[in-house]
């Protein structure tokens, strides 16, 4: 089996959930045998894993160029995995014409449409309404969940909302959420509460809620838990902080932006509690994920924790939101926090519950071998499959066509401006 990824970026997997995700997706195929290929049209970054070391093939691609046509056919892959709906629309019209019987999967990371309508709301200061639903963005996405064969969902709570908002035929959704990086969970290995210390943020500053979490942490809720315990420090971990970041680095206040972190495993088991206030998102949350395989109680909002525990209890505290995040969500969520520091007792309880959740419902075993059975299935009568679903026969020839003349005008017109400049 020969499986081609197109990512958006290259993967980070010690920077970033997604990062992670992807590794677990190589990790799958490579396990049934597969010979797979990473591509992007990205700069590699700083903190880019080293792809051949882990038996994977590296292309480099570019945006709007009829190169990849040459790529593409050449590889001739058995099934395409596009890391987000952009880069679905920026190539599956080129895989479509190039290797049409090949498997196409949108792995969607999160849905973006969703954590779009929740920050728009967020910043006119509002409750999302059902028409923030059906923005530009949602249609883009929307489409390119019908145009591939299957999309990999991490939240129960979006599946949901695609079938019943969206109107997402079941059977070209699946549910694959984050997993544990953590493979044997062996608590006893854990540093217990007196041998831990601080509060520990983490998550990628270029991913916006993030970046607005840590904002309000320090503008809001900090404060309050440094005025009941004026020796404990809160540390901000992430890849790539912007200057604007550096600034909150304060140590009148014990608020030290630490910036990447080698190790999120080391960083996080060290501390005593994950600090995640979360005002908008979407998907399930890979920082609070770490914390519980960690052994660390998490205190979070109910975006945050959306989708991730079930029916089952939270590891640590879940504060909710509404209305808008007031000054009452600032009070709880500290109060929820000095709580937990300071009662060995109910940290132990949260540690326990983390513990359970993982074993639960992030089990890499259950969920990665279910996940290439369904691939199996498909490639056994993709056409069958294909040919139940109208609607996704109509956008392919439909859309793609439009993606595909856009993409052709964008080429040439980078031609002929290249030619004006060789002549001039």
């Amino acid at each position: 089996m020969q499986v081609l990824i197109i990512g958006y970026v290259w993967p980070e997997p010690n920077s970033s959930a997604a990062g992670r995700r992807m590794m677990d997706l190589i990790e799958v195929f490579q396990r049934r045998g597969a010979a797979v290929t990473f591509a992007s049209a990205a700069q590699r970054g700083e903190h880019s894993v080293d792809l051949e070391a882990q038996g994977v093939a590296s292309q480099d691609i570019a945006l709007n160029c009829s190169s990849f046509d040459r790529f593409v056919s050449d590889l001739n892959p058995s099934v395409v995995v596009f890391d987000r709906f952009f880069t679905e629309e920026q190539f599956a019209w080129r895989v479509e014409r190039s290797c049409e019987s090949a498997l196409r999967i949108l792995d969607t990371e999160d849905l973006h449409c969703l954590r779009h309508a929740r920050h728009q709301a967020l910043k006119q200061g509002r409750e999302v309404q059902r028409s923030d639903l059906f923005s530009e963005i949602a249609q883009r996405e929307i489409a390119a969940i019908w145009r591939c064969d299957i999309s990999l969902i991490i939240s129960e709570y979006e599946i949901n909302l695609l079938q019943e908002c969206y109107g997402v035929a079941p059977d070209i959704l699946h549910y694959l959420p984050l997993l544990s990086t953590l493979r044997d969970i062996d608590s006893r290995q854990w540093p217990g509460f007196a041998e831990r210390e601080h509060c520990v943020v983490i998550g990628n500053f270029r991913h916006a809620p993030n970046w607005d979490a840590v904002q309000y942490l320090r503008a809001y809720i900090w404060p309050k838990i440094r005025k009941t315990l004026p020796n404990v420090e809160c540390h901000v971990y992430g890849a790539y902080p912007p200057p604007k970041a550096l600034q909150l680095h304060n140590e009148k206040l014990g608020f030290l932006i630490k910036g990447w972190a080698k190790s999120a495993v080391d960083v996080v088991s060290s501390a005593r509690l994950c600090l995640a206030p979360l005002r908008f998102g979407a998907g399930q949350k890979g920082k609070l994920l770490e914390a519980m395989g960690c052994g660390t109680p998490s205190v979070t909002s109910d975006i945050g924790a959306e989708a991730m525990s079930g029916d089952m209890p939270w590891s640590g505290a879940v504060i909710n939101g509404a209305p808008l995040f007031s000054e009452q969500f600032a009070d709880e969520f500290a109060s929820a926090a000095l709580r937990l520091y300071q009662n060995e007792n109910d940290w132990q309880l949260a540690q326990a519950k983390g513990k359970n959740l993982i074993s639960s419902r992030y089990v890499r075993d259950v969920y990665l071998p279910r996940f290439m059975s369904r691939v199996d299935t498909l490639l056994e009568d993709l056409s069958a499959h294909r040919q139940s679903h109208f609607n996704s026969i109509m956008l392919r020839q439909q859309t793609l066509k439009s993606h595909q003349y856009m993409s052709q005008w964008i080429e040439a017109k980078a031609r002929l401006s290249a030619l004006d400049g060789d002549v001039s």
